[in-house]
């Protein structure tokens, strides 16, 4: 391999400005070495990318990207690949530059066989554009935060003219169940394979507000949900025009729900069935779970393999992260969008839960400076619910009256204050040996786990 001293310099200068960074604990060094590196080879992502041997793997959705991929990267390492991957969830091109950096030589030979990367549904176009993936998994489209990304329809255009500039020799997986994923990749010259749910007993009785693909793309009409699971992720047909969702390539049956505490489901191909068994409560969990299997049997990992790394998973950083404090249990659970929100709420309510729950809501700008969508949150879903409930972070007012005007008695609802405020006040209404909720956004959990990793409760996210 020909020596590049410009792409050397820029490695040297990610690894140099992540360890100091870090030994001077200002932080995990996972996004400022990519912004050296690129500015000091603006081709250096490009130029790593290219030197995996296996290749890259893109992994994008609005939820379930952090959870998904590392489902994934388990399940390679498990077959014995050394795995590149943004494993801190930093998912801009900064992000993922400086993952990059970090695990490769000082030559720019990676320290790994294959690369798995998550990525930001706005740097989709570009992450694409600059590794060249051999696969793309494409999870889900939701509303998110509206003065990050704009409408949906925005993204959504952006990553068609994306697909449609792929070629053959690469794969795309999507989740079929997304009216809006089957329609921009139907025209893609990449070979398309779709995942979803061939039945499920957990059905809603009608589109929730947050939900936005309630039209026909081809023609406009309404579509016509056969079968609805998750905000507008289902069997769909559009009685006007014939569309409707394509085959399942790797279809989920016999789902089942125990509770707070793990799912399962059976994954079909034409070749097998494959029994799964994971850690990981709730529906939006088991459409994660399926997605990460079925690119793990795409990109040849046995089935035993496959079954045994999602049996094993635990999840981490903020997604169902069991946390012990004072001898209680936290469980962390980061919500960030309507559609994460509301089927964090569902899985709560579902379960019958009467444990407390604080809800943690921030507005700086890794959140989202407009806080209108909590009203597209069904808070209602708690109305139901026998536990106490708590709000904090800055926004800790406006979730408090979102309760109330949910159905929720004002008695009910406890506001206290900002995340250091919050916390311990918190953690002493619940009882010895018992179990809370935390549901934080993305800045009110850093707050959060910085705050635990003081008290040596939990590792912070680069660490782990």
């Amino acid at each position: 391999m020909r020596f590049d001293a410009r792409l050397g310099l820029a490695i040297a200068a990610g690894k140099l400005s992540a360890a100091s960074i870090r030994w001077l604990g200002r932080g995990g060094g996972t996004a400022l070495p990519g912004v050296l590196s690129n500015g000091l080879d603006p081709d250096v992502l490009d130029k790593l990318a290219a030197r995996v041997p296996g290749g890259c793997i893109v992994v994008a959705g609005t939820n379930g990207k952090t959870t998904t991929s590392r489902i994934l990267a388990e399940t390679l390492e498990r077959a014995g690949f050394g795995v590149i991957h943004n494993r801190s969830g930093s998912n801009l091109v900064r992000g993922i530059t400086a993952a990059f950096t970090e695990q490769v030589s000082l030559g720019g030979q990676p320290a790994g066989e294959i690369a798995v990367i998550e990525t930001d549904e706005a740097a989709f176009p570009e992450v694409v554009r600059r590794t060249k993936p051999r696969l793309i998994m494409l999870l889900n489209l939701f509303r998110d935060q509206l003065d990050r990304y704009g409408e949906l329809d925005t993204i959504a255009r952006n990553w068609r003219e994306t697909l449609d500039g792929l070629d053959p020799s690469q794969t795309l997986l999507i989740n079929a169940d997304d009216p809006t994923l089957a329609a921009i990749s139907e025209d893609s010259p990449a070979q398309r394979l779709t995942f979803g749910f061939r039945e499920c007993q957990y059905t809603l009785d009608h589109l929730p507000h947050a939900a936005d693909a309630a039209v026909c793309r081809r023609c406009g009409a309404s579509l016509i949900y056969d079968e609805l699971y998750l905000s507008h992720l289902g069997a769909y047909h559009c009685d006007q025009c014939g569309y409707q969702r394509p085959d399942l390539t790797f279809g989920a049956r016999d789902i089942t729900l125990d509770g707070l505490d793990s799912g399962s489901l059976v994954l079909e191909t034409d070749q097998e069935s494959l029994a799964i068994q994971g850690r990981l409560p709730g529906l939006y969990n088991l459409y994660n779970v399926t997605a990460a299997a079925a690119a793990g049997l795409v990109l040849g990992m046995p089935g035993e393999v496959v079954q045994a790394a999602i049996g094993d998973f635990q999840a981490a950083f903020g997604r169902i992260e069991r946390v012990q404090v004072n001898g209680r249990t936290l469980v962390l659970v980061l919500i960030k969008n309507p559609t994460g929100f509301n089927e964090v709420l569902r899985t709560l309510a579902m379960s019958e839960m009467t444990d407390p729950v604080l809800i943690l809501i921030n507005d700086l700008d890794a959140d989202g400076r407009d806080v209108s969508w909590l009203w597209d949150v069904d808070a209602e879903h708690l109305a139901a619910v026998e536990a106490p409930l708590y709000t904090g972070g800055i926004r800790s007012g406006d979730m408090a009256v979102r309760l109330k005007y949910g159905g929720i008695p004002p008695e009910r609802i406890i506001p206290l204050g900002d995340v250091a405020e919050a916390l311990d006040p918190f953690i002493e209404t619940i009882p010895e040996g018992g179990t809370a909720f935390v549901l934080p956004t993305y800045t009110a959990m850093l707050r959060l786990r910085e705050l635990l990793h003081r008290r040596g409760s939990v590792q912070m996210f680069w660490e782990q």
